[in-house]
């Protein structure tokens, strides 16, 4: 089969040149056909002429041979209609030995394969005139030489893509080679049913698609590599010490026999050649399997296959496999194929395929490009000069570690910073949408530590809230004295749990990490620690002890949650709390997952977002009008009594979160003059009391003076997209900055215009 010389290359694309060469008829003088090639030199090894069946322009043609103007011979006209009648000339030099398509045309048609390059690379014995020139030296010998015959025709650009040697630099050759194949046609088929009926699933099924058009259109498998390392090919060639018996060639597969030893393999041909296996010879081939056949028995063998073991029957099939989805074939499905061949059974029922990392640009990591991020590096933190080192260290040629350094310093001016183990991954998982790759910004990891930082500060915090000697009642039953804001934080840890198991379920790692990062840092840290500040503070006992029992079963479940992802700061931070009873496992690891708690209340957390509303527009208003740390009177005006009771049942609570000093609700009554107003809706409107604390003339005459700056602002970005040929010089992406910019300055305007409206309401 066809072989590559180094199989380790590039496909670049050059402008090549199309030589186009005549081909005289056999027997004709002035008939002709002519053909178009990039190489011409493989000329020699040509077999055929082919031309579309379809082709009017050579119908005549058909059957005929044409005459080999340096072997002395015929080869014939054949038609295959893989031929573009619209490219070059129509009609396509067919050279089986030496390109990947030829090759194709030559078994469907029973070509000859003549093979007319050595392994080095010179013209080899097929032709006396050329014999042992360099393939490039001989390229130019042969059109001087097709010229001088008057074959030559003309030479036109032509850009291609040519496959280039990633460590020589030299371009690849296909080459004719014996190589051990695999038949894989009927493994394929039971791959494709085990998809089709449900027995494998992938995740996410769009990969479904890919597994169904590789394994239906299976090829033999080329299971040989010529390396220095890997399973040798347990094959051996058979020759007798006796030399009245027939001796055998290589290629010839009769004089081929296998075995697990030396030995087996002897006896094998001693029993076939119906001789003594004193008089076998054996010499073992000296291939090796390919990677990924040694890959494919990974599921069976490590458990000591093919000796039925414990651990044999124990572990296999597993339960799942999680790889990248760029080895779907190479790897899952060579696996599927050994699994149910030699097991009888598939190795796995699932497959979970992540996406591929790319940098924060969407380009593949690429050493060349400075581009590649190293995990160790994001956990533990590298300097800039050290990533250069790096590079510097590499075998990289110094133009490429040059450009990789300027990437470097544009990606990571300041290095990348210490972001843990527990950060990355987390990271990772939270980006991993069910797709084909992955974005990856260290600035993203970074804001996950900091996530790290504040599950450490708020259990810290939580902790010292639970106080000294505090012992967590035996179960996480509720008691009955559970104030509202208590059982809110509970619902939302039962929808939290409920979303962890559902994306759990559906692989659907994102969903799993927003109800996490939600729940820890907008629910528990953001309002319910806040909350129940007052209540800590309090002498109401049975508030005090329903509130402390309600967070640690907020922080024993919360941290339960996030174990998959964080376990080194999970472990840590369970380590802390104080244990329910002797039973509870000694490690967060092996700890009881949550799920169903039954906690859950819709209405509640409904009444609760509406207070949230009410907190967020007190707290706007304050940044607006007040200093930070200001604590305003607010009054809630609600049209409705319903409307109130919601305020009203969530009163103190809201008052804490908004930082109010009194927050009053009325009902159909007006607020005292002197207050800012926002409207929450039409049956609400929230109040802060802003007269005598602020300068209201000082105040309007700042706010004025800010609007004056941003109007002006807005004035020169208008004036800049009404230049001549704006739309077509100025950068898509400068234009789209200009509008945005132009968005955010009308919204800030449309903001200090309502400030200043309200502050003149008020003087």
């Amino acid at each position: 089969k066809i072989k590559q010389i180094n199989s380790s290359l590039f496909l670049l694309c050059f402008l090549s040149v199309f030589f186009f060469l005549r081909s005289l008829l056999h027997g004709s003088l002035d008939e002709e056909i002519v053909v178009a090639t990039t190489r011409v030199e493989t000329m020699l090894g040509d077999t055929a002429v082919a031309v579309h069946p379809k082709d009017d322009r050579y119908k005549h043609l058909h059957g005929k041979t044409v005459w080999h103007p340096f072997r002395k011979c015929e080869i014939p006209i054949i038609c295959d209609d893989f031929v573009e009648m619209d490219f070059g000339t129509g009609a396509v030099k067919i050279t089986p030995a030496h390109d990947h398509n030829d090759y194709d045309v030559g078994k469907k048609h029973d070509l000859p394969f003549l093979t007319m390059l050595t392994d080095d690379g010179n013209i080899n014995a097929i032709c006396e005139q050329f014999k042992n020139m360099p393939r490039f030296a001989a390229r130019k010998t042969i059109l001087e030489a097709l010229k001088a015959e008057g074959l030559y025709r003309e030479t036109k650009d032509h850009p291609m893509v040519v496959p280039i040697c990633s460590r020589s630099k030299d371009i690849v050759e296909p080459l004719i080679k014996p190589q051990w194949f695999c038949n894989c046609n009927e493994m394929a088929r039971l791959a494709v049913q085990a998809v089709k009926d449900g027995e494998l699933r992938l995740v996410p099924n769009m990969h479904n698609k890919t597994w169904f058009s590789w394994l239906d259109n299976i090829r033999d498998w080329c299971i040989s590599r010529q390396l220095w390392w890997g399973h040798r090919i347990p094959a051996y060639f058979v020759t007798f010490t006796d030399d009245s018996l027939p001796k055998g060639e290589d290629l010839d597969g009769t004089y081929w026999v296998s075995g697990r030893t030396e030995e087996e393999a002897r006896q094998k041909a001693a029993k076939q050649f119906n001789v003594d296996a004193s008089k076998v010879l054996l010499k073992q081939d000296e291939d090796v399997l390919d990677t990924w056949f040694s890959s494919a028995i990974f599921p069976f063998s490590i458990f000591g296959w093919p000796d039925e073991t414990d651990d044999l029957k124990r572990f296999y099939p597993n339960s799942l496999l999680e790889t990248g989805h760029d080895i779907l074939f190479f790897w899952v499905a060579r696996m599927v194929f050994f699994g149910t061949k030699l097991m009888g059974k598939l190795p796995f029922p699932e497959v979970y395929l992540h996406a591929m990392v790319r940098d924060a640009h969407g380009r593949k990591m690429s050493k060349s490009l400075g581009n590649v991020i190293d995990p160790v590096d994001v956990i533990k933190g590298v300097t800039l000069e050290a990533l250069h080192e790096q590079l510097r260290m590499g075998n990289l040629d110094p133009k490429e570690v040059e450009r990789a350094i300027k990437g470097q310093k544009e990606d990571y001016p300041s290095g990348i910073p210490e972001c843990g183990t527990d950060a990355l991954r987390f990271a990772l998982c939270a980006y991993t949408a069910q797709g084909r790759d992955i974005n990856l910004d260290v600035n993203r990891v970074v804001g996950y530590r900091h996530f790290c930082n504040k599950l450490w500060n708020a259990t810290k915090f939580a902790l010292m809230n639970l106080g000294e000697g505090y012992k967590p009642p035996a179960s996480s039953a509720l008691s009955g004295d559970e104030s509202l804001i208590d059982r809110w934080i509970l619902s939302r840890l039962s929808a939290a749990v409920d979303d962890v198991n559902s994306g759990f379920e559906k692989y659907d790692f994102p969903t799993v990490t927003t109800a996490c990062y939600n729940f820890w840092l907008y629910e528990l840290c953001d309002v319910y620690l806040e909350a129940i500040k007052p209540v800590i503070a309090s002498t109401d006992e049975k508030a005090i002890a329903a509130a402390r029992n309600t967070l640690y079963t907020c922080l024993d479940a919360g941290l339960r949650i996030l174990c998959p992802f964080m376990p080194f700061l999970t472990e840590e931070l369970f380590q802390r709390l104080p244990r329910r009873d002797e039973n509870t496992p000694p490690s967060i690891c092996v700890c009881p997952f949550p799920e169903n708690l039954g906690w859950r209340d819709e209405s509640l957390e409904a009444d609760l977002r509406f207070v949230q509303e009410v907190v967020h527009v007190v707290r706007s208003m304050r940044t607006d009008y007040l200093s930070p740390k200001a604590r305003p009177e607010v009054f809630v005006t609600c049209t409705t009594q319903a409307v109130a009771d919601v305020v009203l049942r969530l009163q103190a609570s809201t008052a804490t979160l908004a930082a109010a000093s009194r927050l009053e609700v009325l009902v159909g009554q007006s607020a005292p003059d002197g207050c800012t107003m926002v409207s929450l809706s039409d049956k609400c409107q929230v109040h802060m009391l802003v007269k005598g604390l602020i300068d209201v003339q000082k105040e309007v005459g700042k706010q004025e003076g800010k609007m004056q700056k941003l109007d002006s602002q807005l004035q020169q970005l208008v004036k800049s997209t009404q230049l001549p040929d704006y739309e077509t010089k100025v950068p898509e992406k400068v234009r789209q900055a200009t509008t945005e910019k132009i968005d955010q300055t009308k919204k800030e305007l449309e903001t200090i215009t309502k400030a200043i409206a309200n502050l003149k309401l008020i003087g």
